[in-house]
């Protein structure tokens, strides 16, 4: 074999493991960054189960306005709004905030509300004690819920946050994986009776 053949050899080995550590970094760059997220509160993610609520002391010399802003994911027929827009607390205070959804359409749809913060280091101090972003929303045809999000604020908010927004996007599920049946969702509506 001659010295260029194995030249040729040495790079199409070196080449092929840059590929496959490449491909490795590729896979493992996802769930380091969720990592990351949730160490740091950057891109606005926030828990995913309740906190649980103690005694604070509520910092009454400080108010913080909180928005709330809904949507749906495209496709997703639901009606779907914050029945508070906007509240205003002070840090360490405990409020409850009501979500309204409808599904107008013809059959059963299950939800998955994903919530984001903004500005995303707010994440690190948004304490929910109750939400329906916690688990799948299904819904009949026809049928409506109201449902809560209990939460307070961390006293420890940096001082320089006067404001945050709250935002919630509908997600349709049904059909992917495990999904609650209807009669298991704590929020529905009584619906009234056709002719009364």
């Amino acid at each position: 074999m001659s010295e260029q053949a194995k030249d040729n050899q040495k790079m199409v080995i070196k080449l092929l493991v840059i590929v496959v550590g490449m491909f490795g970094f590729g896979f493992a760059l996802v769930p380091l960054y969720d990592v990351f997220c949730d160490i740091t509160g950057i891109n606005g993610k926030t828990a995913n189960s309740a906190a649980v609520y103690t005694a604070i002391e509520v910092d009454e010399s400080r108010t913080i306005s909180v928005e709330f802003i809904t949507r749906t994911n495209t496709g997703m027929p639901w009606e779907f709004r914050a029945e508070t827009k906007r509240i205003k607390v002070h840090p360490g205070e405990l409020h409850t905030v009501n979500f309204y959804v409808r599904n107008p359409a013809n059959k059963q749809i299950i939800a998955q509300a994903i919530p984001s913060v903004s500005p995303g280091q707010v994440a690190l101090y948004l304490n929910k004690t109750e939400c329906f972003c916690f688990n799948q929303q299904p819904l009949l045809a026809g049928e409506e819920a109201t449902m809560p999000m209990q939460f307070y604020v961390d006293p420890q908010l940096p001082e320089d946050i006067s404001f945050f927004t709250v935002q919630y996007t509908l997600f349709d599920v049904t059909g992917k994986g495990d999904s609650l049946a209807v009669k298991d969702n704590p929020y529905l509506r009584e619906q009234p009776k056709s002719g009364t």
